[in-house]
């Protein structure tokens, strides 16, 4: 053999064919999809058969999301269909028998068989008395009748594996059923066990989610053990949301728009505790039907608490012309002194020789000479000329080697008028709102600077971001990201075309116009948009506690309490990752959810397939044994009762 030669066998391929009764949007299938256990050279390639649902619009979304054909099937019998709707079936309508299930898995036989039955029946939401209701029960007995047919569909070649998932509580509210369904299954030649498992876990989900699994193994086709999953870390719900839009953005699709909920609702889930529920209520003060503690106001706008210069025009004088809503305030230079100054000391500065006046209960600057001149700029031994700035009409200190003692001049030849605007070289502080945007084109010309806290981000990751091209400079390479703050992003444009006159459009268009309640509007036209003509009205219905909206409240930890959209629950369900879109049947939020919520997620059914698909491949290349460190799920009963008693020997 050549040494270039390689020695490694190739890999050997294995179909492995899955089949999901009880099927819904195809979570389980698209997770079993996904998987691709290995033993060696053997590699299982999974393939589904197809999945079988009463719901069409779920049958939709299933061979969407599974790639495979799905089948509307209704599995109630008579009785069963009659307890759960309260009427005699449709004309047409019949029960639906095996020959039924093989067609829909296209005649072909499966090796893993997966089971989601109907759960309402068994859920801790519902109240015990209406679990027992004839409704309900009905519901339940469809558990065992789907597990019969789908076992008498596949008698002459039965799955090596069957796994069952339902909520934990079937346990308990199902346990005659569950010991029906084991012996049923026994009798077909399974080895049965119950367990319980977070699919958070399996799969790494942003959500714990608790569920109930029953595992059959086919003892003669099967003689391996299946092992459990390996159990991973929870992710945290923003790690997930983060990496999805805004809600509401329209990149996100119709399933992402936030839900509308009635406003008191909204004010409530404002003050939930982070982390909390309902519970959290109880701890504010509520009188006469009013929160005694807090206020919800709006959102502070540009001019909150304004004040205007003494030589400045006021802004336009509104409804309510108060401090809190604009610029109605005035800086006055009729300045009267306080009484209380009379003796001169308010904001005193003590010379760094002199002592300090007597310290009272209240000590600030505005009270009395509580303020020093304190002439340690840095500490004693920095040199005595650092940092000085020299008048223009003194004499300069000595000139020595270094370069930052003494060698600045205030050097008044600013070549500026009288006439210069007052926003020259204006910083403006982070914190505060920014001048009015000119058409200035450097800091000395208007107020286009900014104290930027931000120190911390290193200079070359900045280097691009938000770049404005000059008019006269060539622009940066346009990149597929120019849109997002890099690259070839803006331009510093000169031709402002504000200069508005006579004929001008813009004058008499309306532009940001707002309509009274009880005015008609104007024509609607194909770009009406609230910048454009008077395309916004003066609404007066402000919310009552039983409207339903979409409000934005912020909360006491300074965080918006929303509810999930409808995408974002998606994501968390692994059904879509996070900058992907989604796109389910039909057009009602309340349908998606209920669909979402019903699937298995994906990611946690791959975690099973990749262990029933080892398993399988372990039974397929002749092993009956495996070192795990992982609990058994399945163990034969056969080996305890191959031991023959020593007294009868």
């Amino acid at each position: 053999m050549s040494r270039h030669q390689s020695t490694t066998a190739p890999d050997d391929v294995r179909e492995i064919r899955h089949f999901h009764l009880f099927c819904g949007v195809g979570g389980g299938a698209k997770g079993f999809n996904k998987a691709s256990p290995r033993v060696g050279n053997l590699v299982g390639a999974f393939r589904c058969l197809g999945g079988i649902d009463v719901d069409a619009a779920a049958i939709r979304d299933f061979e969407r999301l599974s790639g495979s054909r799905g089948t509307v099937l209704d599995l109630f019998d008579r009785s069963q269909f009659i307890d759960f709707h309260g009427v005699e079936p449709p004309a047409g309508w019949r029960e639906a028998t095996a020959a039924d299930i093989r067609a829909a898995a296209g005649w072909e036989y499966p090796q893993i068989v997966f089971l989601s039955a109907p759960c309402k029946g068994f859920s801790g939401l519902l109240s015990e008395s209406r679990s027992k209701t004839r409704k309900y029960q009905a519901l339940n007995r469809l558990t065992l009748r789907g597990v019969w047919l789908m076992l008498e569909a596949f008698s002459d070649e039965p799955p090596d594996l069957i796994v069952f998932e339902n909520v934990p509580r079937i346990a308990n509210r199902g346990r005659p059923l569950l010991d029906q369904i084991g012996e049923l299954l026994r009798h077909y030649g399974y080895a049965v066990a119950e367990t319980t498992h977070d699919c958070g876990e399996l799969g790494a989900l942003a959500q714990s989610r608790k569920r109930f699994l029953l595992v059959a193994r086919h003892i003669e086709k099967v003689p391996p053990f299946l092992y459990e999953p390996e159990k991973k870390s929870l992710q945290s719900v923003g790690s997930v949301l983060d990496r999805m839009p805004l809600p509401g953005d329209p990149t996100g699709g119709p399933m992402h728009r936030v839900p509308q909920l009635q406003w008191k609702t909204w004010v409530r889930l404002a003050f939930v505790e982070a982390g909390s529920d309902w519970r959290s209520l109880n701890k504010l003060a509520v009188e006469d039907g009013m929160l005694r503690d807090f206020l919800v106001v709006p959102e502070y706008r540009s001019g909150y608490l304004g004040v205007n210069r003494w030589d400045e025009p006021n802004g336009t004088v509104a409804g309510r012309s108060a401090p809190s809503n604009g610029s109605f305030s005035v800086s006055d230079p009729r300045f009267g002194q306080s009484a209380k100054w009379n003796d001169g000391q308010a904001y005193g500065v003590r010379r760094w020789g002199e002592a300090s006046g007597t310290i009272a209960g209240q000590t600030n600057p505005g009270q009395g000479i509580y303020s020093v001149a304190d002439p340690r700029h840095y500490s004693p031994a920095k040199h005595s000329n650092e940092f000085r700035i020299i008048p223009w009409n003194r004499a300069a200190q000595s000139v020595t080697s270094a370069h930052g003692t003494g060698q600045a001049l205030a050097d008044p030849r600013m070549n500026w008028g009288a006439g210069a605007h007052q926003a020259k070289l204006h910083l403006t502080e982070w914190s505060k709102p920014h001048p009015a945007v000119t058409g200035a084109r450097g800091p000395y010309s208007g107020a286009t600077a900014v104290a930027d806290p931000r120190g911390g981000v290193d200079a070359s990751r900045l280097h691009s971001k938000r770049f404005v091209t000059q008019w006269d400079k060539p622009a940066r390479t346009v990149i597929s990201g120019s849109t997002t703050g890099e690259g070839a992003y803006a331009v510093a444009d000169p031709r402002l075309s504000m200069e508005r006159g006579k004929g001008d459009p813009y004058l008499s268009g309306g532009h940001y116009g707002v309509a009274k309640w009880g005015q008609p509007s104007g024509a609607v036209s194909a770009a009406a948009c609230h910048d454009n003509s008077r395309w916004s009205v003066a609404d007066p219905r402000m919310p009552v506690a039983a409207d339903k909206l979409v409000a934005v409240i912020r909360a006491t930890d300074n965080t918006w309490h929303r509810p999930f959209t409808t995408l974002e629950l998606a994501a968390l369900q692994s059904l879509v990752d996070p900058e992907e879109a989604l796109e389910l049947d039909g057009l009602s939020d309340s349908d998606w959810r209920e669909r979402i919520g019903n699937a298995v997620p994906p990611d946690a059914a791959q975690a099973i397939a990749e262990v029933m698909g080892t398993t399988l491949l372990l039974a397929w290349s002749g092993e009956t044994f495996r070192l795990s460190a992982t609990p058994i799920w399945v163990r034969p009963v056969a080996i305890a009762l191959a031991v023959v008693n020593g007294g009868d020997a």
